[in-house]
C-alpha cells in the first residue's frame, strides 16, 4: 500500500537561539522520509537563494561605520523572504516537494515586532502585502528561555550581529513568540528545554498526528 497522494507541504522550524533548530528541521526530514516523502527541500531564511544569501551577510554583520536601521533590517528581511518564496519554496510544493523550512515570517514578527519593538500593525501589513496570503502549513515553535538558549549559543563560539543583542532583546523577543503560538492553531510548542532525545520525541508525535490529521498514511516499505 502506498502513501496517500496529497500535494506538498511547507512545514517551519521557529525558536530563539540555541533552541536547536537546525537538529529539529533534520529530524522532520527522517520523519517524512519514514513516511515515504523523498523531495525534500531544507532552506533557511534569511538564505536559501545566492541574493538571500547575500542579504543575510548585510543582515548578519556588523558595520560599525554603517549602522543597519531597524527598518533597513526588516526591509531586507522581507527582500531575502519574497525570494526564498517565489524562487523556491513555490516551485518546490508547486511540483509536490515538501518543504521544511529553517524560520519564517513569524521570526520577523517576534524579533522585529517584539524585540525591535517595530509597530505589530505596521509589520502586518508590510506581511500581507509582500507575501499576501501565503502561510506554512505546520510550524513547530521550539521553546526555550533566553537564558537557556543564549547560554547554548555560547557554546559554540562568536556571536554574529544578532546574537550579541541584549538579554532584554531576547526576553521581548520571546515574550511576543509566545503570544503569537497562542493566537494561531497551526504552530505547535515543543518544549526546547528538555534533553535532545526527549525534544526529538515530542516533535515525532507532534508531527505524526499532524500527518494522519491531514490524511496522509505511511507508506509500508
Amino acid at each position: 500500500m502506498h502513501s496517500k497522494m496529497i500535494t506538498g507541504k511547507f512545514i517551519v522550524i521557529e525558536g530563539l537561539e540555541g533552541a536547536g533548530k537546525t537538529t529539529a528541521r533534520e529530524t522532520v526530514a527522517q520523519i517524512l522520509r519514514a513516511h515515504g516523502i523523498s523531495d525534500i527541500v531544507q532552506p533557511r531564511e534569511p538564505g536559501g537563494t545566492p541574493v538571500a544569501e547575500k542579504l543575510r551577510e548585510l543582515i548578519k554583520q556588523r558595520i560599525d561605520s554603517d549602522p543597519l536601521t531597524d527598518k533597513a533590517e526588516i526591509l531586507m528581511l522581507y527582500a531575502a523572504r519574497v525570494q526564498l518564496i517565489e524562487n523556491v519554496i513555490k516551485p518546490a510544493l508547486a511540483r509536490g516537494a515538501w518543504v521544511v523550512g529553517d524560520r519564517h515570517d513569524l521570526s520577523s514578527q517576534a524579533y522585529q515586532g517584539g524585540g525591535r519593538g517595530m509597530d505589530s500593525k505596521w509589520m502586518a501589513s508590510l506581511r500581507d502585502s509582500l507575501l499576501g496570503s501565503f502561510r506554512p502549513d505546520l510550524t513547530l515553535y521550539l521553546d526555550i528561555s533566553p537564558e537557556q538558549g543564549l547560554e547554548r549559543v555560547r557554546s559554540r563560539g562568536s556571536f554574529d550581529r544578532i546574537e550579541q543583542e541584549s538579554l532584554a532583546f531576547f526576553t521581548r523577543v520571546h515574550e511576543r513568540y509566545l503570544k503569537l503560538v497562542a493566537g494561531d492553531s497551526s504552530i505547535k510548542m515543543i518544549n526546547a528545554a528538555q534533553p535532545l532525545a526527549q525534544v526529538s520525541d515530542e516533535i515525532q508525535r507532534e508531527l505524526k498526528q499532524w500527518l494522519e490529521m491531514s490524511g496522509f498514511e505511511k507508506k509500508n516499505v
